[in-house]
């Protein structure tokens, strides 16, 4: 049975999964604080190894956390942990997306030697997104962590500072994850089983420069000679993005299953004579 992954909107830090995959955009510190207890919490509880990323140093990093049952002793033993940006970024400088899933995949296995259950991380990633550099590699990292995730018991948080990270930025890593704690961009590009992608939500006009760009970002490679888009959570797309959709397809010498229960998609397609995109009805 393929994993269950959580998709949609939240409102808070809990029931989540070891596959799971949040974005956050946090008001105050009193917001993140709040979310990041709940998550890590429920990690504790649920067996596995937690990991708190942020600004500062280790010891404001475990002041944060105060408040969860046990997080001292989980301190001590390992169960808990916390990682500065500081010692791990220089400012300004942009993530590299393939070593930072590396960082990660390593660490999901040392916590599996371990004896955990798998890996969960809270991380304030607001210091990895202040230039359009570190934006653009962010996104991408987003996309091929959460690839990582589907398969591997790592679930993670990504927390974005709304004095900081503007709505347009915002939405440009929100679309990547499959569940976020509001609507700031139409649509959600993540992986799903199976090594496909599952598209999501509504594509408009007002979309199409960001659905562009996540394409561009999530580089989608083809599986078994084309893309399969698990789209059973889309409710529209309009002519301008399929046209986008085939054109992303033709740059990389390949063709797209469009798997939706949307009707209007094989018109669509129909009628712009997209010959590399196939409407697959979804059960």
């Amino acid at each position: 049975m393929a994993p269950s992954r959580r998709a949609g909107f939240v409102e808070h830090g809990r029931n989540f999964g070891p596959h799971d995959h949040v974005c956050w955009r946090y008001r105050d510190a009193h917001d993140l604080h709040d979310r990041v207890r709940e998550f890590l919490s429920e990690g504790l509880s649920l067996g596995y190894r937690v990991r708190y990323v942020g600004a500062g140093g280790p010891d404001a990093l475990v002041r944060d956390l105060d408040g969860i049952d046990g997080i001292g002793q989980a301190l001590r033993t390992g169960a808990a942990q916390v990682t500065s940006l500081d010692t791990t970024y220089p400012p300004g400088a942009a993530i590299e997306p393939a070593a930072q899933v590396r960082t990660y995949g390593e660490a999901t296995d040392a916590a599996l030697a371990a004896g955990y259950a798998g890996l969960r991380v809270a991380a304030d990633c607001t210091p990895l997104v202040r230039t359009p550099e570190q934006l653009d590699a962010f996104s991408r990292y987003e996309h091929r962590i959460d690839r990582y995730m589907v398969d591997r018991p790592f679930s993670a948080m990504c927390a974005y500072a709304a004095d900081e990270v503007d709505e347009r930025a915002f939405a440009q890593v929100a679309c990547m994850h499959p569940t976020s704690d509001a609507s700031y961009a139409g649509f959600r590009l993540h992986a799903a089983a199976d090594r496909a992608v599952a598209l999501a939500g509504e594509l408009d006009r007002w979309d199409e420069d960001l659905f562009t760009l996540a394409l561009h970002r999530a580089d989608l490679g083809p599986r078994g000679g084309q893309v399969v888009l698990d789209a059973t959570g889309l409710t529209f797309i309009d002519h301008r993005n399929l046209l986008h959709l085939s054109r992303h397809a033709a740059d990389r010498g390949t063709s797209v299953v469009l798997r939706t229960s949307w009707p209007g998609a094989s018109t669509l397609v129909d009628l712009l004579d997209l010959t590399n995109v196939r409407v697959e009805r979804a059960a």
